[in-house]
């Protein structure tokens, strides 16, 4: 049993010290946190690169490739470009209610603030009485002629005669079939 351990003892070992030499090697090539560019944090999947310079964050993981790093998407900088495409909008609005106040300005004054007489009172549902040239204006209809009234009166006797004749044909038909 010793014999069988001692060469996986002797293995796990030597595994042990080139990898900690490397790890060494590497942690001396690379510059402390404090003066470095990148913070690195280690996470379940692999480990999290923060750029002290412009602040990006990214995921780096070992692929079968070897190491890979992608960019974290960043909220900020979507909410900071929305907050200044408003603060552009809001000058601009700034400006259009500034052209707006002096096109008003440059009218003619208008009553402002209390007058002396107080308004007359008026009735909204009572008709208001028609002007002097309103009430020279008349409208007029003209009624229907004689002749008018004639064709009127003929056409609804012929309607009314052939509806009684339908009716009288209706109630043979039907009083003939019972």
């Amino acid at each position: 049993m010793s014999t069988a351990t001692s060469p996986l003892r002797f293995t796990i070992a030597v595994a042990a010290l080139i990898l900690g030499g490397t790890g060494g090697v590497a942690a001396q090539s690379m510059p402390d946190g404090e003066n470095g560019r990148y913070v690195l944090s280690p996470v379940a999947d692999g480990v999290i690169r923060l750029d002290t310079r412009t602040g990006a964050i990214s995921t780096c993981s070992n692929t079968g490739a070897g190491w890979a790093c992608y960019a974290v998407p960043d909220e900020r900088a979507a909410l900071d470009a929305e907050i200044g495409r408003l603060q552009a909008e809001n000058e601009r609005s700034k400006t259009e209610l500034e052209k707006l106040k002096a096109e008003l300005a440059a009218r003619e004054p208008t009553v402002s603030g209390k007058i002396d007489e107080p308004l007359p009172k008026t009735d909204s549902l009572k008709k208001a009485e028609p002007k002097v040239a309103e009430g020279e204006r008349k409208i007029e209809i003209p009624l229907p002629s004689d002749r008018d009234m004639d064709r009127v009166m003929s056409f609804l006797e012929q309607a009314w005669r052939r509806l009684v004749e339908m009716a009288n044909r209706m109630q043979k038909d039907v009083s003939g079939k019972i």
